[in-house]
């Protein structure tokens, strides 16, 4: 369907570089994945503030037609909201009252389904000159015509190497004309990479591997061959791992790309496997090397360091300083220079069993031998799913504080796996402690202080992503099936509406004619349902939707449909 524009010389999601740097003077659009290149998902929006949220209503709604997890933040650009859906289902809506204006299909077959390790996700697109950008769970980026959704131009992002089990559940990042891609699948064997496309055409400008190819192969600079030696083993047979899955962050002043890399290969002699968890600055013109930092040498936890990177100007003992933070998996908050990857702080987000803390002078972890199991299971803290995940965080430079979702969470590892025999009194005894110690929380974190201002206790782990505003509020999805409002001075918390299922995704806020909206999407599923606690298994799946709210709104979602027939039977094997 055609869109219908606001005048005759506006062109559709018309956003470049020059727009992209201004987007904090344009707080009525959510332009890029964390609305600016900081991605702090803060919103100098304040109509909607601690004393009026509570007449926050529900604007209009859209069905997404499936049951699996919504992971993807919305854009919106003059008055337009861009989403994507799972199977990379693309919509634009008309961001006032949610008509269609169109929609694109890329047709994913849905046998790769079982190559997406957490579910047919996406965690949302990019827009450039007239373009809506996606990245599709079968490897190709694709840049739609804004206006009628149409193809403009197609690549396969997937290596021209050993047919791996490669995936994508990110969200492209466009920045200075190029749009920037990493992908999935470690847990099956990938080698992973980030690659750079040029914005307008879909050409290859440069690509990073985050793991070493077989020796023999040319290592041309210092850094390659320092990331050679920190691995042994026959690693190259599987790929390696490091899949970039999410976390891709741009700085226009310093002309840096950073991004987290997950998890992969245990090299059998111990090395660092670099640059497996760790955080790598890429020089954003060329792709080259400029520093890395990793937070769990030759990790053994799945802790990937892919949770979503923050920058930030903030005073630092004394002196102004350019920041890059992270709350990561492995249960450390991080504090590094941008610049220089230096590591200011490492503080503990809960207990963490497989280390005490992090060197300050060396930047290692100081682990705990004990965690490093063998055949026995060790129960360890945080668990697989980590202290934190994908889900989006906001910092608000009014409070100095970052809002996040947080666990504490426990895995019982083995040599043998996860799933072990033959030691059963020891994993019940493991499985009991997990379960009176769990806890997850809303945090409002204090990054200079290093410590937890305020929190907001959860029954489970699965609450969603944040949004904070100058209105002094924080949103987010909560695990209660609700869309819930925090101060975000003390936490307290100032309203809250049912919604049927847990929305996961990271909420977005807009203006159009003055009116403020905050959107997100709400859907069940991905990676945080499949660890979610066997303690919470009454949440049943429920429809996923886009949910639009305002001051006054009064759309109903329908009554949930009860099934009366029991399903049927599978067929005897």
């Amino acid at each position: 369907m055609q869109a219908v524009w606001a005048g005759p010389a506006m062109k559709a999601a018309d956003v470049d570089a020059a727009r992209l740097r201004a987007a904090d003077a344009q707080p009525q659009n959510w332009m890029t994945y964390g609305r600016t290149y900081s991605e702090q998902r803060f919103s100098s929006l304040a109509d909607i503030d601690r004393g009026n949220v509570g007449r926050l209503g529900l604007a209009w709604y859209s069905d997404e037609h499936t049951y699996r997890g919504l992971e993807a933040t919305p854009i919106v650009v003059d008055g337009v909201l861009y989403d994507i859906a799972p199977w990379n289902i693309t919509t634009a809506y008309d961001a006032t009252n949610g008509k269609v204006l169109w929609s694109y299909d890329p047709g994913v077959p849905r046998e790769i389904a079982r190559k997406a390790c957490c579910d047919v996700v996406s965690r949302g697109l990019a827009v450039w000159r007239g373009k809506v950008i996606i990245a599709t769970l079968d490897g190709r980026l694709i840049a739609l015509d804004a206006a009628t959704g149409r193809p403009v131009w197609s690549v396969n992002t997937f290596a021209a190497e050993p047919p791996w089990p490669y995936t994508i559940t990110g969200a492209p990042r466009v920045f200075d004309g190029k749009v920037i891609i990493g992908n999935g699948g470690a847990e099956y064997g990938i080698r992973g990479y980030v690659t750079a496309y040029d914005a307008d055409t879909g050409r290859e400008l440069w690509r990073f591997y985050t793991v070493p190819g077989k020796p023999g192969a040319a290592a041309a600079t210092p850094a390659e061959r320092a990331q050679l030696r920190s691995w042994s083993g026959e690693w190259w047979k599987s790929g390696g791992g490091g899949s970039v899955w999410d976390s891709i962050v741009y700085d226009p002043e310093l002309k840096l790309v950073y991004f987290g890399v997950g998890n992969g290969y245990r090299s059998p002699a111990g090395s660092d496997n670099l640059y497996l968890a760790s955080i790598v600055a890429l020089d954003a013109e060329t792709g080259e090397y400029v520093w890395h930092y990793q937070e769990v040498p030759a990790d053994i936890w799945d802790y990937d360091a892919t949770e979503p990177i923050v920058l930030a100007d903030i005073a630092w003992k004394g002196r102004r300083r350019k920041v890059l933070m992270q709350a990561a998996k492995d249960g450390f908050f991080y504090v590094l220079d941008r610049a220089s990857g230096k590591l200011l702080a490492a503080e503990r987000l809960v207990p963490t069993t497989w280390a005490d803390r992090v060197d300050l002078a060396t930047g290692r972890p100081v682990e705990n031998p004990a965690a490093r199991f063998g055949r026995t299971p060790v129960l360890v803290s945080p668990g697989a799913g980590g202290a934190h995940n994908f889900n989006p965080i906001a910092y608000s430079p009014i409070t100095g504080l970052a809002y996040l979702s947080l666990d504490r969470s426990f895995t019982s590892y083995s040599t043998l796996g996860f799933a072990v025999t033959g030691y059963d009194a020891l994993l019940k005894k493991q499985s009991d402690y997990a379960a009176r110690h769990e806890r997850s929380w809303l945090v409002a974190w204090d990054p200079v202080l290093g410590r937890a201002r305020w929190r907001v206790r959860y029954p489970a782990s699965g609450s969603g992503g944040t949004l904070v505003t100058a209105g002094g509020v924080v949103f987010q999805g909560t695990i209660e099936k609700t869309f819930a409002a925090y101060d975000a001075e003390s936490g307290r918390k100032l309203w809250e509406r049912p919604i049927q299922t847990v929305a996961i995704a990271g909420p977005v806020t807009y203006a159009v004619a003055g009116e403020q909206y905050v959107a997100v999407n709400a859907g069940w599923g991905g990676g945080r349902a499949h660890v979610q606690a066997s303690t919470f298994e009454e949440l049943h799946v429920s429809p996923a939707r886009l949910l639009v709210f305002k001051l006054g709104g009064r759309a109903e979602l329908p009554p949930l449909r009860v099934e009366d027939e029991a399903p049927t039977p599978p067929p005897t094997l």
